[in-house]
C-alpha cells in the first residue's frame, strides 16, 4: 500500500503543476500588458492552485459537512486576501512606472532629467541611470554646440586673417607688375614685405594643419625619455631673436633632472608657443621667466610674463581656438598669428596625458604645463 501522505502530495503537486502551466500560458499571452495584470495573474494562479489542492485533499480524505466548509472558507478568504494585496501592489507599481514615464516626458529642452521620488528600488535605479544618461547627453550637446561655435569663429577669423595679407600682397604684386613702383628702395621693401607675408601665411597654414590633426585625434607621438631642462634651453634659444627685437629679457631655470616620456619635437613646439606668446604680450624692458621643476611628484613647466594679467572673463577662453584677447584681427607688427598657438599647446599637452592652465600671478600671468614624471 502506498502511504496516504504520498498520495496527498502527488495529487497536490499534480494539480499545482497543471495550474502553474496554465498560468504561464496566460502570462505569455499577456506578456505585453501591464505589470499589474501580470501580478494579478500570479495571485490568481496561487489561489487556484491552493484551492484545487485543498479540495482534492478534502475529497480524498472524505471530509464532509462542517469541517470541509471550514477548510474551503479559510482557503477562499486567504486567496481573496492575497489577490487584494497583489492588486494593491500592482497599482503601486503601475503608478510608479507612470510617474517615471511622466518624468521622462517632462524633460526640458536643457536636457536635465529630474528623477521622481518615492519609487520602488528597481525603478529608482532606472531613474538614477536615466539621470546619468541625460546628463551625459546634455554635456555632449553642450560640447557639440561649443565646438560648432568655435568652428564657425575659426572659419570667420582665419578667413579674415588670410584675406588681409593676401590683399596686401596682391596690391604690391600689381604695383610691381604695372611699373607703378620702380625705384629700387621701394621695390626692395615690397619684396621684403611679400616675403614676410608669405612666411606668415605659411606658418598659419602649418598651425591649421597641426590643429586639424589634434582635433581629429591623428597626432602621432614618438615618445622618448627627455629632460625638460633641454627643452627649456632650446625654447629660449629659439625665442631669443624675437625677445631681443622687442627688448624683453629671457630668464630660464631648470632642476637638475626632470625626465619625462614625451615627443621632444611636439612638446618643444608647445613650450615655444607659450614663450613666444609671453614675449609678445610683455612690454619692453620686461622679463619672461621659464622654469622646469618637480612639484608633488609631477613634472612642471611654467612660463611667466609681465603682461599685466588677463581679465577674469577671458581666463576661461585663453586656450580657445583663434582667441587673441581682442576683437581686432589685424596682424600685429611683431608677426602675431591667428591665435592658434595656445590651442595647439593645449592639444599637444593633453595628447601627452598632461594638463595646462593659466593663472594671474605677480606682474602678469603664468602658464603651467604638468606632465607625468618618467619612471
Amino acid at each position: 500500500m502506498i502511504p496516504e501522505i504520498l498520495v496527498i502530495v502527488a495529487v497536490a503537486a499534480g494539480l499545482g503543476l497543471l495550474v502553474a502551466l496554465a498560468g504561464l500560458g496566460v502570462m505569455w499571452l499577456l506578456r505585453k500588458r501591464s505589470i499589474g495584470v501580470m501580478l494579478a495573474v500570479v495571485a490568481v494562479v496561487t489561489v487556484v492552485a491552493t484551492v484545487a489542492g485543498v479540495v482534492a485533499i478534502t475529497l480524498k480524505m472524505i471530509i464532509d459537512g462542517t469541517p470541509r466548509d471550514i477548510v474551503l472558507s479559510v482557503v477562499a478568504v486567504g486567496g481573496l486576501v492575497g489577490l487584494g494585496v497583489a492588486t494593491v501592489l500592482a497599482r503601486r507599481v503601475v503608478a510608479a512606472s507612470r510617474k517615471l514615464v511622466a518624468a521622462v516626458h517632462a524633460v526640458p529642452p536643457s536636457g536635465r532629467f529630474v528623477p521622481p521620488q518615492g519609487l520602488p528600488a528597481e525603478l529608482d535605479t532606472i531613474a538614477r541611470t536615466l539621470e546619468q544618461a541625460y546628463e551625459h547627453l546634455r554635456v555632449g550637446h553642450e560640447r557639440e554646440r561649443a565646438l560648432e561655435s568655435a568652428r564657425r569663429e575659426l572659419v570667420a577669423w582665419v578667413s579674415h586673417d588670410l584675406r588681409t595679407p593676401l590683399a596686401g600682397m596682391r596690391a604690391m604684386a600689381e604695383a610691381l607688375e604695372d611699373g607703378v613702383v620702380s625705384d629700387p628702395e621701394t621695390t626692395a621693401r615690397y619684396h621684403r614685405q611679400i616675403r614676410l607675408e608669405v612666411d606668415r601665411l605659411s606658418g598659419m597654414v602649418g598651425d591649421l594643419f597641426e590643429l586639424s590633426k589634434i582635433h581629429a585625434g591623428a597626432l602621432r607621438l614618438s615618445r622618448e625619455r627627455v629632460g625638460l631642462g633641454d627643452l627649456v634651453a632650446d625654447a629660449l634659444a629659439g625665442a631669443e631673436p624675437l625677445a631681443r627685437a622687442k627688448g624683453v629679457r629671457l630668464d630660464g631655470q631648470a632642476d637638475q633632472a626632470v625626465p619625462v616620456e614625451a615627443d621632444a619635437g611636439e612638446l618643444s613646439r608647445a613650450l615655444r608657443n607659450l614663450v613666444v606668446n609671453a614675449i609678445r604680450h610683455t612690454p619692453g624692458d620686461g622679463t619672461v621667466w621659464v622654469r622646469a621643476s618637480v612639484e608633488n611628484g609631477v613634472a612642471c613647466l611654467s612660463v611667466a610674463d609681465c603682461c599685466g594679467g588677463i581679465p577674469a572673463d577671458d581666463l576661461p577662453r585663453v586656450f580657445d581656438v583663434a582667441f587673441r584677447g581682442e576683437a581686432a584681427r589685424t596682424p600685429n607688427a611683431d608677426g602675431a598669428g591667428a591665435g592658434l598657438g595656445l590651442a595647439i599647446a593645449r592639444g599637444i599637452v593633453e595628447a601627452h596625458e598632461g594638463a595646462i592652465d593659466v593663472v594671474n600671478a605677480g606682474p602678469g600671468c603664468r602658464f603651467e604645463i604638468r606632465l607625468p614624471l618618467s619612471a
